[in-house]
């Protein structure tokens, strides 16, 4: 009688081994079932044409991105922006594939899959190192933030040695000054960028990127490990226009101003911080991606979006790095701007490497 009430009772829904073991027979038999009709279907290789041929554009469009041009509406720029993003056309390829019972769309679709995870598979990776000598953090702290002093103290409380902010306005500048000066003896503010210190600044001076006004600037800091030159910059906005498309050509003229900067620079040992108002991808930042490492490409955990703050979707604020070894990389928590802060440890000293 007491195995009678216990099979019952497994039967109308108990957890025990036997539902369990039940759960899976009855997918595994669905799946069988599922692979009986596709191989008994003659025409799995014929369906799906149009969903093949989609993604073998996505892979195409991925893959060869840099062909893409630039003389209408910067599509180029616009597409290498949100290119990480592409990815997720993948698994609705996947979906409508299996919808459709298509053999040949489900084959085609591995060819998009194997050119993201080519681009962007190595992002998924944990490259986050230990050691550092130094620590520096950047951050676009909005024009229109209404707790400024917040955002400071939110900022100092990263542990960094040398902090960038952009987007500083002369009314806010005395609130960021008095929040940030237990913590950084040494600032400099040029223009609407500024840089705060642990270690004393010298050879400071604005930097021009051929806007009219300062949004750049540079200073040598000397650290305990040596002496870096550090660049803030702020580069101009781009926007998404229906009649114009992605207008970006200030911010590329910017953008080569600012590499012949950095390029002429004396000091070996170079530090980018800034919002550079573009991806890693955006071949218009050539000038400067093309002599410097990401700290968050070669030292980051993931992709290390920044932008927007509440639902980040590109990493448009940058940490650069050239003579110096990235040794981790991060975002910090969202303050009271529409930027997230950017956060890297390096090695200065690399005598030993």
């Amino acid at each position: 009688m007491a195995q009678q009430a216990y099979v019952t009772e497994t039967d109308n829904g108990g957890s025990g081994p036997e539902r369990r073991e039940s759960g899976l027979r009855r997918l595994t038999n669905h799946l069988k079932g599922l692979s009986a009709g596709w191989r008994g279907d003659r025409r799995i290789w014929r369906r799906g044409i149009v969903l093949a041929a989609l993604a073998v554009i996505l892979a195409l469009v991925m893959g060869l991105h840099a062909k893409i041009p630039n003389a209408i509406g910067n599509l180029g720029s616009l597409a290498e922006t949100f290119l990480p993003w592409l990815g997720l056309c993948v698994p609705v390829l996947v979906l409508l594939a299996l919808v459709r019972k298509s053999a040949t769309a489900l084959v085609a679709v591995l060819l998009p899959a194997i050119v993201w995870l080519n681009l962007f598979g190595g992002q998924l990776s944990d490259k986050t190192g230990s050691g550092g000598d130094l620590t520096v953090a950047t951050h676009n702290v909005n024009a229109d933030n209404a707790d400024p002093a917040g955002t400071a103290k939110d900022v100092a409380a990263s542990g960094a040695d040398v902090v960038a902010l952009e987007e500083l306005t002369t009314a806010a500048v005395p609130t960021y000054e008095k929040a940030l000066a237990s913590t950084y003896p040494y600032h400099t503010v040029q223009g609407t960028v500024g840089l705060w210190s642990k270690y004393p600044l010298s050879g400071v001076k604005p930097v021009d990127i051929k806007l009219g006004w300062t949004r750049a600037m540079r200073a040598a800091v000397a650290t305990p490990s040596g002496q870096v030159a550090v660049y803030v910059a702020h580069l101009p906005s781009v926007r998404v226009k229906v009649e114009a498309g992605f207008t970006a050509r200030q911010r590329d003229k910017s953008a080569n101003a600012l590499g012949e900067a950095i390029a002429d620079e004396p000091v070996r040992k170079v530090v980018l911080l800034g919002d550079l108002n573009g991806t890693m991808n955006d071949r218009a930042l050539r000038a400067v991606t093309a002599q410097m490492r990401s700290t968050q490409g070669a030292s980051g955990s993931g992709m290390g979006f920044s932008w927007p703050a509440s639902f980040p979707m590109a990493r448009i604020d940058q940490i650069m790095v050239k003579g110096v070894e990235p040794m981790s990389s991060w975002t910090l928590p969202e303050t009271g701007s529409d930027h997230l802060p950017v956060a890297a440890r390096v090695k200065v000293d690399t005598s030993a490497s």
